[in-house]
């Protein structure tokens, strides 16, 4: 047999608390009444109903008062605390307004997706948002779902995966989309297909993943490269590259970013591959948040101004 929830509950209409809780501070029908935008009849009407299923007569007049029975007096400090709970949690959640806001959004990231996206949307919100703060945690692993399912971060800025269609609960933005260009340090000349092949390479594994898309490129092509050094962060890899003879792919925007940093030179990758895509990823659960429903859409305006 089915356990039932809360059967006193299910049997009283909560309203009737209300109701309850106006005469007992009032001790007075017309004054409850009218504290609560209703008629003086309607008012005994529910009295009635409340009596008959609370078994008790609650209130008894003494003249122009209205006294509370013993069973009464014994309720009413619960019912007032349980009305003053309910009506501060069930409050509605305030209309999100960046300019005034001090809110803390929690973003999962790499080293690539802050180079992209965090100078830029900074600069707008010190103006924009001065008080909105964020907390820069890096992927463990793209999509982030169990992060995000347990709210641990608001967004995750990942790469698109094959894994992207099975996490129904993940709601995605196609945010930014860019081609792979080789970096080399600045003696070399050309970059053809063979130079490539023939090259050691640094690849950025923020995953400690065993194999790029790229690889994968490769191996479908019939082709393989060698790699001569893996690294998590991309902090450093364009100054190793600068003085070694490695070569590392990565996306255009990045590559272009670095180049006042670190002595490298820009080459098209070439052979053919699909685009580098990052994505914004959010939960059902917790991404309607007036804070993260306002950044993913200042994502998107950001992602249209820098999207080459």
């Amino acid at each position: 047999m089915m356990n039932i929830m809360h059967p006193a509950l299910r049997r009283l209409d909560l309203n009737l608390l209300l109701i309850f809780d106006a005469i007992y501070r009032h001790s007075s029908v017309r004054l409850a009444a009218d504290e609560l935008a209703m008629s003086t009849s309607a008012l005994s009407h529910a009295l009635s109903r409340l009596r008959t299923a609370l078994n008790d007569p609650l209130f008894y007049r003494e003249g122009y008062r209205m006294c509370p029975s013993v069973y009464a007096t014994q309720l009413a400090p619960s019912i007032a605390s349980a009305l003053k709970l309910l009506n501060q949690e069930l409050t509605p959640q305030p209309e999100f307004i960046a300019a005034e806001s001090s809110d803390c959004i929690q973003v999962a990231i790499t080293d690539f997706t802050a180079l992209c996206i965090f100078p830029a949307l900074m600069h707008q919100l010190q103006h924009e948002a001065p008080g909105l703060r964020f907390e820069l945690r890096y992927l463990p692993h793209s999509p982030a779902l169990t992060e995000l399912l347990a709210g641990e971060v608001d967004l995750a800025l990942g790469f698109s995966t094959p894994e992207d269609l099975q996490h129904q609960e993940l709601e995605e933005i196609n945010w930014f989309e860019d081609e792979y260009v080789v970096i080399s340090n600045p003696r070399r000349t050309q970059l053809t297909l063979e130079d490539y092949l023939t090259a050691r390479h640094l690849v950025i594994t923020p995953w400690n993943e065993k194999r790029g898309v790229l690889d994968i490129q490769l191996e479908q092509m019939g082709y393989s490269r060698q790699i001569a050094l893996k690294t998590p962060s991309m902090l450093s890899a364009p100054f190793i590259v600068a003085q070694s003879d490695l070569l590392m792919a990565l996306p255009r925007y990045a590559a272009e970013k670095l180049i006042p940093a670190a002595s490298i030179k820009i080459f098209p990758l070439p052979f053919a591959i699909s685009p580098f895509e990052v994505k914004i990823y959010s939960h059902k659960r917790s991404g309607q948040r007036g804070a993260t429903k306002w950044l993913k859409a200042k994502l998107q305006t950001l992602a249209d101004e820098i999207n080459p």
